[in-house]
């Protein structure tokens, strides 16, 4: 078998944009017989399988690493792996799989499994026998299924988080966050912030849709239903965006002009812009935060419910698939299994997709840690038993709302429209959007 260090294996990446019309064909695709994307390989029956994912170069060199100890096992396999950023994976992903040539084993989206799914285009794995799944969580693996059936294996796990710079809370004399403190705890928190500082005591959090989410299951209400139906109304949204936006016009929170820069990236949040005490993110998004703050960044739980009740929940940070038409599902599903169950592959990859979903793997792994790691598996240990189940993939479409979310309550941070008025929008949006 021929040297593939990191270097040959990274295959170019490309930026190629997907359009409306790549996913309408997705469908098609699913129905088109021979679009596997495996190959033979040499002519001595070796298998050559397609293995493609989105992050940086660490997360490549570890995988690349894992994938050499998975050809060791399996030396009449061959994969081939590539990656790239997200926003260009995704569109290239989309672009392969409407072209009939998905990679046999494809890093997944939470937002993209329905799309996928239900287009024919993944392979179910709830039955496969090279898949083992008994020591990842009921809740964790119902993050992968559709309908009852188990379409993606979650690769690692976070959760929602509030990041904050410890030693600033701490010279203005405001108490650091506790761990059953509720959205009104929170909101006198910001106040508190603005007073004694001058700036904003947070990001705002009305301009996210995931960030609604857990504000809304703190209420015992959620997104979508196990079927995919909406499961709030305008009221729900419309209030939701009243506190967040009352909070943002007396300063508390962070102004429009400054929540309208948000693109996900921590450079252009207000917090890692110095313009505000506190921040929401993910547990597996605070190393941008770590850079900009320093070693007095700290991590809290995100509000509860006026009765307690947690809202936010554990999430894949990214989920694994197998195609429906490669041309090795045998083998695909090996790789499946090996990169989620294996201990040394465990010990490779780390968490560089966060803390694995592998029970035995994560306490293996969790006293090795140092630094940030180390505080985000501390800050996942005091959650551990307190939240409740993570809900089923969203629907497709609900990938395209999120910037919906965000574009409409830009309406409401600069006054153009009521929070009411916005709401119905938005659910008028939804509605249109679910239904194509």
């Amino acid at each position: 078998m021929p040297d593939k260090s990191p270097k040959q294996r990274t295959l170019p990446r490309t930026g190629i944009k997907a359009s409306a019309l790549t996913f309408a064909v997705l469908t098609l695709c699913g129905l088109l017989a021979g679009c596997g994307a495996g190959t033979n390989g040499s002519a001595g029956g070796e298998v050559e399988l397609q293995f493609s994912w989105w992050g940086n170069a660490d997360r490549a060199a570890a995988t690349n690493e894992a994938v050499d100890l998975f050809e060791q096992r399996h030396p009449n396999i061959e994969v081939q792996t590539s990656f790239s950023s997200y926003n260009s994976y995704i569109q290239k992903l989309a672009t392969q799989a409407a072209g009939g040539n998905a990679p046999d084993v494809m890093q997944l989206d939470y937002r993209q499994i329905s799309q996928y799914a239900s287009s024919g285009l993944l392979l179910p794995l709830g039955d496969r026998p090279e898949v083992g799944t008994g020591k990842v969580g009921s809740g964790m693996l119902r993050t992968g299924q559709v309908r009852g059936t188990q379409y993606a294996i979650p690769m690692g796990r976070t959760s929602q988080v509030l990041v904050y710079d410890s030693a600033e809370w701490q010279r203005v004399g405001v108490s650091e966050p506790r761990l059953d403190w509720t959205w009104r705890d929170w909101s006198a928190a910001m106040r508190e912030l603005n007073e004694n500082t001058g700036q904003a005591g947070s990001t705002d959090p009305g301009w996210s849709e995931d960030w609604f989410e857990v504000w809304l299951r703190g209420r015992g209400k959620s997104l979508y239903t196990d079927s995919g139906e909406l499961g709030f109304d305008k009221s729900d949204l419309a209030k939701f965006w009243s506190f967040t936006n009352g909070l943002s016009q007396r300063g508390a929170v962070s102004p429009a002009r400054q929540t309208t820069q948000i693109d996900g990236s921590a450079a252009n949040m207000p917090f890692g812009r110095g313009n505000a005490a506190s921040g929401i993110t993910w547990d597996s998004a605070v190393g941008g935060f770590q850079a900009l703050i320093g070693d007095s960044l700290r991590l809290a739980p995100l509000p509860s419910g006026p009765d307690g009740t947690p809202g936010q929940y554990f999430k894949p940070s990214m989920l694994v698939g197998v195609s429906a038409n490669s041309a090795h599902p045998e083998e695909a599903s090996q790789l499946v299994d090996f990169l989620i169950n294996d201990p040394e592959a465990g010990d490779v990859l780390g968490v560089s997709r966060g803390m694995p979903v592998n029970q035995d793997i994560r306490e293996d792994i969790t006293p090795s840690l140092s630094g940030l790691d180390e505080r985000i598996a501390d800050f996942q240990q005091r959650l551990e038993g307190k939240l409740l189940d993570p809900p089923s993939a969203p629907p497709s479409g609900d990938l395209a709302l999120q910037t919906t979310f965000q574009r409409d309550y830009d309406h409401v941070g600069f006054e153009l429209r009521t929070p009411r008025r916005m709401a119905e929008q938005f659910l008028t949006s939804v509605r249109s959007e679910l239904q194509q």
